[in-house]
């Protein structure tokens, strides 16, 4: 019930901002201040979540042989199908350009835009940071997730008792990072209202406003069906040799779960129970997988904040190249990794994109409104394509399964 009411509390302030902003313009400095807060508090836990959460997840895979055999299957469809989907949203984002020719006020010239000013190769090449600490103050996205991996991955390569330690500490630290994470969260309607109201005061063009939002809605749908629909079960089907519709039968609980929670972490022992005992898959593959997709396979997530990424940049009339595009589903795709298994995760996940190439934070203003109906659509996918995956990692194992 708290996280419905929070969605209600959001679309009022939404609604509440709009009027503000349009009747009282002359005292919107007295609640901007709201929206600058809120964003300060994304920024403030952008740095640490995204370290405890990546080196957590990867510390917790266990003993180094884990990575062998399973964990090379494991890590390989999750990448892939993360990879599918959001090049399923940049071809949908491109093809409708929902915030393209839009006069929502927001076209500027927006300063230090960091893909703008390199290569593809020499951003690549920057990714290895020769200073983590410097990278981290600098909001270096790229570098501080490359690291998170490189150093979670080797805290599976030292002796057990250090390895505790290491991995008891981050988990500790990732815990209390979710907790803050909840704790802001629960201001966004406050955040929401101070940047709302500040962007409608300033732009005259609300009708249009609305209508390119509700292009950007119809946009992230119509890729997460395609992958769900589409994408995932042709895997199911072809690696897996299993049927889809009756493993969508055998899931039907835990996808509701999902869908009503946007959770994917509280709906992890309903995912486990239904794909070992609906689907037959082996409590040995479903022990390894699942656990770890919830933390880092998080295809829907991936695939709404690429799209979300490229309609805030198009609504700032940032025209962002192919190789500048690239650079965006390589951020997406890591950044998928950082996802916490909480609801509206995904907001601070989409402010590391925005920070990482380099885009204005207040942007996020423009699509909180409607990010509670979509986080139910995008946890659902998420956890279908963590069983998905169970599926077809059981299969090549040469389990006999019952879908």
């Amino acid at each position: 019930m708290k996280k419905l009411a929070l969605y209600w509390q959001i679309l009022i302030a939404f609604a509440l901002a709009i009027v503000f902003g349009l009747f009282f313009k002359e005292y919107i400095n007295y609640v901007a201040w709201m929206g600058t807060l809120f964003l300060k508090g994304l920024k403030m836990i952008i740095i640490p979540l995204i370290l405890s959460s990546i080196i957590s997840g990867i510390a917790n895979i266990g003993d180094a042989k884990n990575l062998g055999r399973l964990g090379v299957k494991t890590m390989l469809y999750y990448i892939t199908t993360s990879t599918l989907a959001l090049l399923t949203g940049l071809i949908l984002v491109n093809i409708f350009k929902p915030g393209v020719g839009a006069d929502l006020g927001f076209v500027q010239e927006v300063q230090g835009l960091a893909v703008a000013k390199e290569s593809f190769g020499a951003t690549l090449l920057n990714i290895v940071p020769e200073n983590v600490f410097r990278a981290m103050v600098e909001n270096k996205m790229l570098s501080v997730i490359f690291f998170a991996i490189m150093f979670g991955f080797f805290i599976t390569k030292i002796t057990p008792k250090y390895r505790t330690t290491l991995s008891d500490f981050f988990n500790a630290i990732f815990e209390v990072m979710m907790k803050l994470t909840l704790f802001i969260i629960k201001f966004t309607p406050f955040g929401i209202f101070g940047i709302v109201a500040k962007q409608v005061a300033e732009n005259d063009n609300l009708p249009e406003l609305l209508s390119r939002l509700g292009l950007y809605m119809f946009v992230v749908l119509l890729a997460l069906a395609i992958h769900a629909f589409v994408v995932l079960p042709i895997l199911v089907k072809w690696f897996g040799k299993s049927n889809p519709i009756k493993h969508l039968k055998a899931m039907r609980l835990p996808l509701i779960t999902a869908f009503s929670t946007s959770s994917s972490s509280a709906t992890l022992p309903l995912t486990m129970d239904a794909v070992e005992n609906n689907s037959g898959v082996s409590n040995t593959v479903t022990s390894f997988t699942l656990p770890l997709g919830a933390t880092v396979n998080m295809d829907g997530t991936a695939l709404y904040e690429l799209v979300a990424t490229m309609f805030i940049a198009q609504a700032y009339g940032v025209d962002l190249s192919i190789g500048q595009q690239i650079i965006v589903v390589i951020t997406g795709l890591l950044a998928s990794i950082g996802a916490a298994g909480i609801p509206m995760a995904g907001l601070v996940m989409i402010s590391v994109i925005l920070s990482a190439v380099g885009l204005p934070l207040e942007g996020i203003g423009l699509i909180l409104a409607v990010d509670r109906i979509l986080d139910m659509f995008r946890t659902a996918v998420n956890v279908w394509s963590d069983s998905c995956g169970a599926v077809i990692i059981a299969k090549s194992e040469g389990e006999e399964l019952k879908v």
